[in-house]
């Protein structure tokens, strides 16, 4: 999820979810937070900011069958393949649907008992600026969960931005390769969710990820850090070649496969902040 300009991305939903099982660890980690919402007489009314695929709001529909569910993303991609595998009544006799928007200037337009967002707020510039106005969104007694990629400075992201400011890249690219690194440390949201009045669980976790093929390091990033990238050079098909074997042989020397796979750490920052009753 991102805000239109010029050079938004454009994302590939079959590339994304290549490494489903990943990605959506995480979320289930910080569904599973989640305190029990304060009114169980009536569905839940829950809202997914940047739901990319939709694999990952269908979730949301284990934790509560019977609420109501609705996904927003800015890519019209993603809601494509959200509205074709997902959208209408859940196995619970709940309601999943998928609508157009932009997270930088999304407001809550009815009640919520739930706000989620899972890996969109980091292509946010700003995202914690909304917080105020998404907790005045919730029903008393609901709940403000995100999590974000917390491995920026690791070094499959480092390598692409010093790749990118490169003088063979840099005109070419610009700063994309660092582009959306708009994250706070844990700490800082919990004080920003504290003294929102809200009683909040903040903590980090790095996964080891196990990934397998050839140059799965590369493949992973193809489906979420490198998508401004592949959309600067995409009218290009040599300069893109050129630019992923520079790339692929940077990542094959930090990433090197082990005898099981290649092994990916990948931190993570999570934040479940409840809003008082």
């Amino acid at each position: 999820m991102h805000s239109v300009d010029s050079a938004a991305p454009t994302w590939d939903p079959q590339q994304y979810l290549r490494h489903s099982g990943h990605r959506t660890r995480p979320f289930l980690d910080l569904l599973a937070r989640i305190p029990h919402l304060p009114d169980r007489r009536r569905p839940a009314r829950i809202a997914d900011i940047g739901c990319g695929p939709g694999n990952v709001t269908a979730l949301i529909a284990d934790r509560w069958p019977d609420a109501h569910i609705t996904g927003f993303d800015l890519s019209p991609e993603m809601l494509e393949r959200a509205d074709k595998d997902w959208a209408g009544t859940t196995a619970g006799g709940g309601w999943l649907d998928f609508r157009p928007a932009d997270a930088a200037h999304w407001t809550p337009d009815e009640p919520y008992d739930v706000i989620v967002s899972n890996a969109a707020l980091q292509w946010v510039p700003n995202h914690p600026e909304s917080f105020a106005v998404w907790i005045d969104g919730l029903r008393p007694g609901g709940t403000l969960a995100f999590q974000v990629p917390g491995n920026f400075t690791s070094p499959s992201h480092a390598l692409l931005g010093e790749l990118c400011e490169t003088p063979e890249w840099r005109d070419r690219v610009g700063d994309q390769g660092r582009r959306y690194v708009h994250i706070l440390e844990p700490a800082d949201y919990l004080q920003r969710l504290t003294d929102l009045g809200c009683e909040t669980d903040v903590w980090e976790t790095t996964y080891i990820q196990l990934l397998q093929g050839e140059d799965p390091v590369l493949d992973w990033v193809k489906g979420t850090a490198l998508r401004p990238v592949l959309t600067a050079l995409r009218d290009d098909a040599e300069a893109t070649e050129a630019f992923l074997a520079q790339y692929r042989d940077l990542l094959r020397a930090a990433y090197p496969p082990g005898p099981h796979g290649t092994a990916f750490p990948f931190r993570r920052i999570f934040a479940v902040a409840r809003k008082g009753a």
